[in-house]
């Protein structure tokens, strides 16, 4: 893992997380654990509206953490109720935050390859529909990463479990010069929450 990204996620503290917050991640963590017990894939889908700004960071920093704390056999993914584009914002921040980028693609929708390691294998970003073809299709939790899509999708097929983790959206700061330092900090906290569900796994 790159030292950088590991300097970084070492300095997430978990006790910022509030308590009423932690119970909701001990939901994530315990599905996590359940099908680790199992030895089935652990799949985790990431919905949130547009599939452009939370939902990557989550599935980006959900993987990492993975591989930092050994949980094998995971894999995140992620999707919203409609396809937009990733917001380039969301790639500047995990960059300085300590991955590293390819961009496989520069289409209108342009697709990302992010690594947390000099051998791991990329996470693929870009933005899709919650059951396009690239997802998995069963036995995955689909967790709701904005209120929007929570409430617009009552139903998500194929989802074993659904968990609503709502984060606040960042786009309130876009085209500001508060941006970068808002997509920072909600980009650690989806960090240190996600620090915390894999720091529960046995």
């Amino acid at each position: 893992m790159y030292p950088n990204l590991i300097q970084t996620i070492e300095g997430l503290d978990l006790s910022s997380i509030p308590s009423q917050r932690k119970e909701i991640l001990k939901v994530l963590a315990a599905f996590i654990q359940k099908k680790k017990g199992e030895g089935a894939p652990i799949l985790l889908n990431f919905i949130c509206t547009h599939n452009s700004r939370r939902s990557h960071l989550s599935q980006v920093w959900a993987q990492a953490l993975a591989a930092y704390f050994n949980v094998e056999n995971l894999f995140c993914y992620s999707g919203g109720t409609e396809a937009t584009t990733v917001f380039p914002m969301v790639i500047k921040t995990l960059i300085n935050q300590g991955f590293s980028n390819s961009n496989l693609s520069q289409q209108t929708n342009p697709i990302y390859a992010l690594g947390f390691g000099p051998n791991s294998p990329s996470i693929v970003a870009f933005s899709k529909k919650y059951d396009h073809p690239f997802n998995p299709e069963e036995s995955f939790a689909a967790i709701m990463t904005c209120d929007t899509a929570d409430q617009g999708c009552p139903f998500i097929a194929g989802a074993e479990k659904r968990i609503a983790l709502p984060f606040e959206d960042p786009t309130v700061s876009d085209g500001t010069p508060e941006q970068e330092a808002t997509y920072a900090a909600r980009s650690l906290q989806i960090a240190c929450e996600l620090k915390y569900v894999f720091s529960q796994i046995t």
